[in-house]
């Protein structure tokens, strides 16, 4: 850990079952229940957790956009759909490379970029 740096981050989910499925299916994150309304993750670039919450972390409602690496965009694309997400915005350029973004199934957004 470093001094002032983040460290964690937290998620409101939905349907906890469903997001843990999602995230190991396409990530492969392994998770660490704390009761039945919180799960946590860690090794992942940044620890963190979701709770059980009827909310979602979405830019449009000024949400932060968590962003992942991928040295394959397309096939990451393919796995996001394959195990339940939602593309809300398809592969486009940007100044550095190509990115897409997507809704996890507790409706919380992330986006996935590649050089």
């Amino acid at each position: 850990m470093e001094h002032e740096k983040l460290n964690y981050v937290e998620f409101a989910a939905q349907d906890l079952v469903a997001t843990k499925a999602f995230f190991t299916a396409v990530f492969g994150w392994a998770f660490v229940d704390y009761g039945p309304d919180y799960t946590a993750f860690s090794n992942q670039g940044l620890d963190g957790g979701f709770y059980q919450a009827a909310a979602a972390s979405q830019t449009a409602s000024g949400g932060a956009l968590l962003v992942f690496y991928s040295a394959d965009l397309e096939a990451t694309l393919a796995k996001v759909v394959a195990n339940g997400g939602e593309v809300i915005k398809p592969i486009f350029s940007f100044p550095g490379g190509r990115r897409f973004q997507f809704l996890e199934p507790s409706g919380n957004e992330f986006a996935v970029w590649s050089e």
